[in-house]
């Protein structure tokens, strides 16, 4: 094949969009199969905790934690509620009276007779009378005799097996049965627990309990009267001198058992006249329970403050007064927002940024699922079904899943890569660039590099003498062959054109020794060429000619070239120029391999004869050129080198004894006589221009 002359303009078509099936496709056999199911495994799994977080073992314990604190800094920070009194007994009645359990009812009788005349709105009484007391006769009378709307606790075994027995029940109920009047009747005390034991939401209401209580006192719409949402605990605001003031005002029992006439009840009238008024205890161990806030130290007690149920009862109460009822998320939201996090987790992996701006993202999307269920606490949503804990951990279980997988696709497209890179780069710089891509960057740069051309005599006419199929494999073996000598030498395969290589030495990046490399390829290629040929005389196909191989070193601007979307490492300049003219001045001079002076002193070879001085066809600088002769000795190419010597020094006689004792040794060498023909037809220091 002519040698051709590399174009540096290549037209660049901007190849075609990758449908998105195809890319998928390749994505997921790039995964395998097994990879791919354990992926979607572990997204099913990510996207289930997202979503159920509050019903798994120790999830759940994370969940409730979070939502204590979101109810404990999102709770109303509210003065004192004037619609609700708790009256109750404490521990100081119990030492006064002497009994402890079941409580004075004597106490309670005259306190009841009392506010019976000071205009409460109802009454609630969160005791139960399950077993009998000297007094009960009393009590019995004032409860039946109470004008003001009356509610007395009840409780059943069968959701209360722990509070009371079966013979506690039968008398409770008896007891009731006897005292329910038009504005005495049972009320159901029912409380509701988590797991670990902390009141958080309304109970239900079972059909075979009384109204609940905060239902029974005040009226309640229809479509709230079986409400379960969360329970909204107040927080006292600070009054003006600085002291908390409770939420619900809490006066001792006694306060209301002492005998008053009409005026005495009318100066403590105010404190109940339209009020709701519960009566319970307020007992230091007794109805104590766990609320939210009771996660967290008081700081002004330095303890984990409880709630007596009494107050437990004036804040449904006073929510169900208030109409704030709290509206959970709809199970399609939920779902809906656990993929959305287990995607953000996945996407988040797919991130292809500096550093700065991944971890930009990451915190930007922990601070969502930090701050955004606070905020729907705070505007009224009821979170204790939010898996807030469950999205982080989802979010992350996506992030892995969607990260491994791609780490493993970029690990095989990475051994893809450096498996294609090896195909035209040494196996270490390969490796160095798939460490370091900043190295094929889009830009040139300046590089002192030794530029090897090739080109196969003959092959053309092997072309259009046998088969596409035949070429295709022949010239495919052949390229395999010279491209393995390249890269076998640490040469970079700059391209190929038809049945030639073009390669250089010194980028992407260069060795003290690439001057010694190059040579050796130039010289192995030719041989490996030679061998090529010797072993097509098998096939059917006429016979092709030698590989010819033309060397040099210089400067030229090196670096990908063609724009982002289809770019080509390649060379640029005078010094890839005048390799190809060397590669195609080996016809001319019956050469095989030619290697310029500049790149024969970096050879480090002692085999090199002169080929005289010459000009390379559409060049105007005369190049000394040099080829291997191994085949030589010593003796001989120092010869060859005294002639050449001789003629550049202008020594006559000593260039006429060269050349005849070469043209008798060598009569059979074309390269040789040629070299003395050449020399003949020029002067001292004159170079033969080639046509």
């Amino acid at each position: 094949m002519a040698s051709q002359t590399i174009d540096t303009a290549t037209a660049d078509a901007r190849p075609a969009a990758v449908p998105l099936r195809k890319r998928i496709r390749r994505l997921v056999m790039q995964l395998g199969p097994s990879r791919m199911a354990a992926t979607i495994l572990f997204l099913i799994v990510a996207t289930l905790f997202a979503r159920f977080s509050w019903q798994m073992p120790l999830v759940g314990d994370a969940e409730r934690a979070l939502y204590d604190a979101r109810s404990m800094v999102m709770a109303p920070h509210v003065p004192q509620d004037k619609r609700i009194v708790m009256v109750t007994y404490n521990d100081e009645t119990l030492f006064n009276t002497g009994i402890r359990s079941p409580l004075d009812r004597t106490v309670l009788t005259n306190a009841l007779a009392n506010l019976d005349q000071m205009g409460a709105k109802a009454i609630g009484i969160d005791i139960l009378f399950d077993s009998p007391r000297p007094d009960d006769d009393a009590l019995k009378a004032q409860l039946r005799a109470m004008k003001t709307p009356t509610w007395i606790a009840y409780i059943e075994q069968s959701s209360n097996p722990n509070t009371i027995f079966f013979e506690q029940q039968k008398f409770l109920a008896a007891y009731l049965a006897d005292v329910t009047t038009d504005k005495t009747k049972p009320t159901s005390v029912r409380f509701r627990t988590d797991a670990d034991s902390v009141i958080r939401n309304w109970p239900d209401r079972p059909k075979g309990l009384p109204p609940l209580m905060a239902n029974a006192m005040a009226p309640v719409d229809a479509s709230h009267a079986d409400y379960q949402g969360n329970i909204r605990f107040l927080v006292p605001a600070r009054a003006a001198a600085g002291q908390e003031e409770p939420v619900f005002a809490n006066i001792p029992i006694d306060t209301f058992a002492m005998p008053m006439d009409d005026e005495m009840r009318a100066g403590f009238s105010e404190l109940i006249k339209d009020r709701y008024v519960l009566i319970g205890g307020d007992i230091i161990d007794t109805d104590q329970f766990n609320i939210p806030s009771s996660r967290f130290v008081d700081p002004t007690t330095g303890q984990h403050e409880t709630m007596i149920g009494l107050e437990v009862h004036a804040s449904m109460l006073a929510q169900q007064l208030d109409k704030d009822w709290s509206q959970r998320l709809p199970g399609p939201a939920l779902w809906i927002l656990a993929l959305l996090v287990v995607l953000a987790g996945g996407l988040t992996a797919l991130i292809d940024m500096r550093a700065r701006w991944v971890a930009v993202a990451f915190l930007g999307q922990m601070a969502f699922f930090v701050a955004f269920p606070f905020w729907l606490q705070g505007n009224g949503v009821d979170t204790t079904t939010l898996p807030a804990f469950g999205w982080a951990l989802g979010w992350l279980l996506g992030y892995a899943a969607v990260g491994t997988a791609a780490r493993t696709i970029g690990s095989r497209q990475r051994a893809f890569a450096q498996s294609a890179l090896g195909k035209y780069l040494p196996a270490d710089v390969a490796a160095q660039i798939m460490r370091d891509p900043d190295q094929l960057s889009l830009h040139g740069e300046r590089r002192n590099i030794y530029c090897v051309f090739t080109d196969l005599e003959g092959f053309t006419k092997l072309s259009h003498a046998t088969t596409p199929e035949t070429v295709a494999r022949l010239l495919n073996e052949y390229l395999d062959r010279l491209s393995d000598v390249v890269l076998e030498h640490g040469g970079t395969i700059d391209k190929f054109v038809g049945d030639a290589i073009v390669a250089f030495w010194g980028a992407p990046l260069s060795r003290p020794d690439d001057g010694e490399r190059a040579a050796a390829a130039a010289i192995a290629m030719n041989q490996v060429g030679e061998q090529f040929r010797t072993d097509l005389r098998a096939e059917d196909v006429p016979p092709i000619g030698m590989t010819r191989v033309g060397l040099h070193v210089g400067d030229a601007i090196v670096g990908n070239f063609g724009g982002e979307d289809r770019i080509q490492y390649t060379a640029l300049g005078d010094s890839m120029n005048t390799a190809s003219r060397l590669e195609s001045a080996n016809k001319s001079l019956k050469t095989a391999v030619l290697i310029s002076a500049e790149a024969a002193v970096k050879s480090g070879r002692d085999d090199l004869v002169p080929m005289g001085r010459v000009t390379l066809r559409g060049r105007a600088q005369p190049v000394d050129v040099f080829t291997p002769r191994p085949d030589l000795s010593a003796q001989q190419r120092a010869r060859i080198a005294d002639l050449v010597a001789a003629h550049a020094a202008g020594d006559k006689n000593a260039y006429v004894t060269c050349a005849t004792a070469l043209a008798e040794e060598f009569g059979q060498e074309p390269a040789i006589m040629f070299l003395i023909e050449r020399l003949n037809e020029t002067k001292k220091g004159e170079s033969y221009v080639l046509s």
